[in-house]
């Protein structure tokens, strides 16, 4: 990924296709396996409440209560995000980012100290892969590396639940 490289990997809800979410060549990549138009923002994981901090100008108080308390992975979408790529973000400047707490994930955004993009593993308009057998061999062989690790699981996860969070604490679910 340090390279620009784009990664098929497990996450803490459905198999991911990732790449470094600074790097826009690398999210150029994400677009194009995915089919998918790069007007669409595309989320991506971080390790730690601590580095939203350091892409997002502004966090409502009533966020890190939500991080916290949410019983099923959550993803926020924020304003004002900087330091991302900007192909990766919305077109008003927003981005959604997740704090992971699944094992494997969170260590590869520790390890890789930068956010790192987890967009579901198939085509744009498809069906989502719950599990790593049901992502399509178009996805396994076009990006630079599959993650061997959890593709025997077989149970089947589900997306996260996403939410838009003003500046000012105000919310409006997106998906649940």
């Amino acid at each position: 990924m340090k390279a620009g490289g784009v990664i098929l990997y497990p996450t803490d809800t459905v198999w991911g296709i990732g790449c470094d979410a600074t790097n826009a060549e690398a999210v150029k990549k994400v677009y194009e396996i995915k089919r998918r138009e790069d007007s669409k923002a595309l989320i991506c994981l971080v390790d730690s409440e601590a580095r939203i901090s350091r892409y997002v100008r502004k966090v409502a108080d009533v966020t890190w209560d939500m991080i916290e308390l949410s019983e099923k992975p959550l993803t926020i979408i924020y304003e004002h995000v900087t330091g991302l790529a900007p192909n990766l973000l919305a077109e008003d400047g927003s981005a959604g980012i997740r704090v992971t707490r699944e094992e494997f994930s969170k260590e590869l955004c520790y390890r890789f100290q930068k956010p790192i993009v987890s967009t579901s593993a198939n085509i744009s308009g498809e069906p989502t892969a719950r599990t790593f057998d049901e992502i399509s061999d178009e996805i396994k062989n076009a990006v630079d590396y599959v993650v061997r690790y959890n593709q025997r699981c077989k149970e089947k996860h589900q997306p996260s639940s996403i939410i838009k969070m003003g500046e000012n604490g105000q919310f409006t679910i997106i998906r649940e």
